[in-house]
């Protein structure tokens, strides 16, 4: 099956049903990924992006300064494909360093520490297909980490 990047249609929403549809047997560990991200202070928003025509979801990190400036940062992106979803995590490339320190299993360290730089951009992505629980624990400590890069 070719791999494809599906919810493309501007007009029809990313509700429960048409995620499922999509996800097909990723289906459920895509719900058990959404659970337990909300338990990380990750709140989910959906938005249909033009550049990239594709409805593509932000996990966001939000909170309040002592001041009461109201502050957030992207922790990962989500997007949902023909049999399983994508979460990329943009990763400061000032922080890489920081990263390797987590305590990742040896194939994300491999990839914390060769993924290559996006152009001249200062971030580097990591890219996780999804169709299983097998990744979560590593991804939910890298967007907590990402989390509190401020």
């Amino acid at each position: 099956m070719k791999e494809e990047q599906l919810l493309r249609n501007p007009e029809i929403e990313p509700t429960e049903d048409v995620i499922s549809d999509a996800l097909g047997e990723a289906n459920e560990a895509y719900w058990q990924f959404l659970d337990e991200i909300r338990n990380h202070g990750v709140e989910l928003e959906w938005r249909y992006y033009k550049d990239g025509k594709a409805w593509l979801c932000k996990g966001l990190h939000k909170w309040t300064t002592v001041r009461g400036t109201a502050k957030e940062v992207t922790a990962f992106w989500l997007s949902i494909w023909n049999g399983f979803f994508r979460v990329t995590i943009f990763m400061p490339e000032k922080s890489r360093e920081e990263a390797l320190m987590l305590p990742l299993d040896g194939e994300m360290r491999e990839m914390v520490r060769t993924t290559a730089r996006m152009g001249k951009l200062s971030f580097f992505p990591l890219v996780f297909d999804l169709r299983d629980s097998a990744k979560f624990d590593m991804i939910y400590l890298l967007a907590d980490f990402r989390k509190s890069i401020k």
